[in-house]
């Protein structure tokens, strides 16, 4: 029996696998965390990420064709706490379901949030000028009742709950609120801290106290275990999969965003919080 042999030429050899002749090194599919992450959108063009807003493309990554593995892009000071677990819950039901390793990559900052969708990745990886870390829990408001009696303006609360209008921020700071507050964050805390730790295991540096919230450049964040090396989202590929492409998975463009029309922003408080989510870190 003769064996039958074909040679493509190269512009079609590389689209094939090997098993049909070709030399396709296979493809890592790409997708970006970018921005703040929240529970809505605040408005086409912002910069921000929800559960949903990102759940197709993470969809896509791990059913790309000859896909080696998918690698997160994270630039994000974080956020909501549950949309967090969420992405990550849904890159951890995608990477098993489809038996696919997740690597992420860390840019200017992966704090907060970012890290919790971070640590979904089997490896993480960050660049030496990175800041990565900050796993606690925050919370800010301010305070009119000085102002409201200023002004000569009256609060009117009516509730049928006792505690249903808890720091009100038009009504004095009670301590039982604060009280109250604190113990949710350490609840929430946990929650982050044991993510973490199921997800870095023997990694970590528990001679260090990591989850005070402070965050760390990304060679100190190596040393710690925070990340498993230092380097950028091409040279680790190359790297860990010699031929393989960089394919990054878009976002589909809204209708108003393809017509070069901006989303109103009637009160422009989301641009206000994220401006403050990032100011944080110095950006």
């Amino acid at each position: 029996m003769t064996k039958l042999s074909m040679t493509f030429p190269k512009q079609f050899s590389s689209k094939l696998p090997a098993v049909l002749g070709g030399d396709h090194g296979g493809v890592v599919a790409a997708v970006r965390i970018q921005g703040m992450i929240a529970p809505h959108g605040g408005g086409i063009g912002r910069h921000v990420v929800t559960a949903e807003s990102v759940d197709e493309q993470l969809v896509r990554a791990f059913t790309t064709d000859h896909v080696k593995a998918v690698a997160l892009v994270i630039n994000s000071p974080g956020g909501s706490p549950m949309q967090s677990e969420a992405i990550a819950s849904r890159v951890r039901g995608l990477a098993t379901k489809h038996k696919v390793p997740v690597l992420a990559f860390c840019e200017d900052v992966t704090a907060s949030g970012g890290y919790w969708v971070a640590c979904a990745a089997d490896e993480i990886y960050a660049a030496a000028t990175s800041m990565v870390g900050s796993i606690g829990v925050i919370s800010s408001g301010f305070g009119f009742v000085d102002l409201m009696n200023r002004v000569g303006v009256e609060r009117r609360v009516y509730t049928s709950g006792t505690e249903k209008a808890r720091l009100d921020p038009f009504l004095p700071e009670q301590s039982e609120d604060v009280e109250w507050l604190s113990g949710l964050q350490s609840s929430m805390h946990e929650l982050f801290r044991d993510w973490v730790t199921e997800r870095r295991g023997a990694k970590l540096d528990t001679t260090n106290d990591l989850f005070n919230g402070d965050v760390w450049l990304g060679a100190q964040a190596h040393k710690l275990g925070l990340v498993d090396g230092v380097g950028g989202v091409r040279t680790v590929i190359d790297e860990r999969f010699p031929g393989a492409e960089i394919e990054f998975v878009t976002p589909k463009r809204p209708l108003f965003a393809r017509l070069g029309m901006p989303f109103p922003d009637p009160f422009g408080m989301d641009g206000v919080v994220s401006r403050l989510a990032w100011a944080r870190f110095g950006l």
